[in-house]
C-alpha cells in the first residue's frame, strides 16, 4: 500500500469526476427507444428510464435498458476501485478506493438525473444506483455482490407483488445504501470523525438524496394513493 497525497493529485479526482458525469448524460433509454423508431420522452411518463421503457416496448426491452444502466452505473465504480485500491490518504488510513468508487459513482448519478446534454432532464437513477451499490459492496468482498443480487431479486418481488415500482425501488436504493454505510462504520469504527469517512458516507446519503428528489412527484402520489401501478406480470406478454 502506498500514500497518497489528495493536495498533489486532486486534479485526477476532478478529471475522473468530470468524466462520470459525462458518462451518466448518456441515456440507453433515449437510444434505445430511437432504434424503435420513438423517443422514450414523449412516451407513457415521459421518463427516459427502465420503468417506462417497459411500459411502452415490454419487459424484454425493458430489461435491457435496465441492465445497461446498471453497468453504466457499475462499472465507473469499479474502474476506479481498481485504480486506487492500493492507496490510502496520506496521514491515515482511509482507502482512497472507498472515497473514490463513490465519487464516481455519484457523479455518474448526477449526470443521469441532471443531464447537460438533455437540458437536465433525465431518468430517475434507480438502475444506474443500484448499479454503483452492488458492484462498489462487490469491492469489499466479493460475496457481497451475492447479497445484494438476493437485495434486487426482493426488490423484483416486492414490486410484482405490490405493483409499487417507485416504493419498491426507492427502498431497495435506500437498503444497499445502509448495508454499504455499515461496512464502512465498521471499517472505521475508531475513526469515524476522519474527514474521509465523513465525506464518503456524505456521497452515499447524497446518492440517496438525488435519487429520492428524483422521485418526489411518485413520492407525493404515493401518499396521496394516487401513484400509478406498475405490473410485471401485465408487460411481460408485451412485445417490443
Amino acid at each position: 500500500m502506498s500514500e497518497l497525497s489528495f493536495s498533489d493529485s486532486w486534479y485526477w479526482f476532478l478529471l475522473g469526476a468530470v468524466i462520470c458525469y459525462f458518462i451518466g448524460c448518456f441515456n440507453f433509454a433515449v437510444l434505445i427507444s430511437h432504434f424503435k423508431n420513438k423517443d422514450i420522452r414523449v412516451q407513457g411518463s415521459g421518463n427516459p428510464g427502465a420503468m417506462n421503457m417497459t411500459r411502452t416496448f415490454g419487459l424484454k426491452i425493458g430489461a435491457v435498458n435496465f441492465f445497461c444502466d446498471v453497468f453504466k452505473g457499475g462499472i465507473p465504480a469499479l474502474v476506479g476501485w481498481i485504480i486506487f485500491k492500493n492507496y490510502y490518504f496520506e496521514g491515515t488510513n482511509f482507502l482512497v478506493s472507498d472515497f473514490v468508487r463513490y465519487l464516481f459513482g455519484l457523479m455518474v448519478i448526477v449526470g443521469h438525473v441532471f443531464p447537460v446534454t438533455m437540458k437536465f432532464r433525465g431518468g430517475k437513477g434507480i438502475a444506474s444506483t443500484m448499479g454503483l451499490l452492488a458492484f462498489s459492496l462487490a469491492c469489499d468482498k466479493w460475496w457481497y455482490f451475492i447479497i445484494a443480487f438476493f437485495m434486487l431479486v426482493g426488490v423484483l418481488t416486492f414490486i410484482i407483488v405490490t405493483e409499487m415500482g417507485s416504493l419498491g425501488s426507492l427502498l431497495g436504493v435506500s437498503a444497499l445504501s445502509a448495508f454499504q454505510a455499515v461496512v464502512f462504520v465498521l471499517r472505521y469504527e475508531g475513526n469515524l470523525f476522519n474527514v474521509w469517512v465523513i465525506v464518503t458516507l456524505m456521497a452515499l446519503f447524497a446518492i440517496n438524496l438525488i435519487t429520492w428528489f428524483a422521485h418526489r412527484k411518485n413520492i407525493l402520489r404515493l401518499l396521496a394513493g394516487e401513484e400509478h401501478h406498475t405490473s410485471v406480470r401485465k408487460h411481460r406478454h408485451s412485445k417490443a
